[in-house]
Parts: C-alpha cells; sequence; structure tokens
C-alpha cells in the first residue's frame, strides 16, 4: 500500500488572488509616489502672492509665462506675505524650471513684478 501524500497542483485560488492584490496595491503605490515627486496638481496665470497649499507638500516646477522686471519667489509658507524660508527664486527668463523641493508648512508663490506664472505641486 502507497502511503505517500498526494502532490497538490500549487497554489489555491485564494494564493493566486492574494499576490494578484499585492500587485496591484504597489502598482497604486508607485503611480501615487510618481504623482507626489511629479506634481499632482497644477496651478496657472499667477500675477499676485497666492497660497496654492496651505499644508507641508512639494512644489514640482515652475513655468514663467511672462518674464516680468522683477524676480518672483516661492516660500514654506500657508500665509501671504511670510517670506522667512525662500525656497526658490522664480527668474526673470520665460522657461519652464524643474523645482522639486519639500515644503514644510505650506507652498506660496509670489511672482515678481509683472511675472506671469504657472507650475505643478503635490
Amino acid at each position: 500500500m502507497n502511503n505517500t501524500p498526494q502532490q497538490s497542483g500549487g497554489a489555491s485560488l485564494s494564493d493566486i488572488l492574494t499576490v494578484a492584490k499585492n500587485i496591484a496595491q504597489a502598482v497604486n503605490a508607485l503611480a501615487q509616489a510618481y504623482l507626489n515627486v511629479q506634481g499632482a496638481q497644477n496651478f496657472t496665470g499667477l500675477t499676485a502672492a497666492t497660497v496654492v497649499k496651505a499644508t507641508a507638500g512639494r512644489i514640482a516646477n515652475i513655468s514663467v509665462i511672462v518674464a516680468g522686471s522683477a524676480t518672483g519667489a516661492v516660500y514654506d509658507s500657508a500665509a501671504i506675505g511670510t517670506t522667512t524660508k525662500p525656497l526658490y527664486v522664480i527668474p526673470m527668463t520665460v522657461g519652464v524650471y524643474v523645482i522639486n523641493l519639500p515644503a514644510s508648512f505650506g507652498i506660496t508663490i509670489a511672482p515678481g513684478t509683472g511675472q506671469i506664472v504657472s507650475g505643478s505641486f503635490s
């Protein structure tokens, strides 16, 4: 008499579904991390100081649409007029600038005189 246990055919359906769920969660986490770095939200056509995010986040890029006659700035702040934590000086040259810096308190964009800027943040 043969008392050897029968080998099963592999993983159960439950095991396969668990693996599929884990893969989907990992892909979702990667996509979210990508959006956080590249900027998940946009601001457009700013001509005056504006709080674009009132909590911690990341400024991804700035696009200078109109150069203006003075430099602007990006501040780590959730209040207009709080200029003690500058993150980036917005140049007086039309173009797209990758910033990719974290902000602990918020993100305030203050375009320079005559500047028009757009950009992305998360």
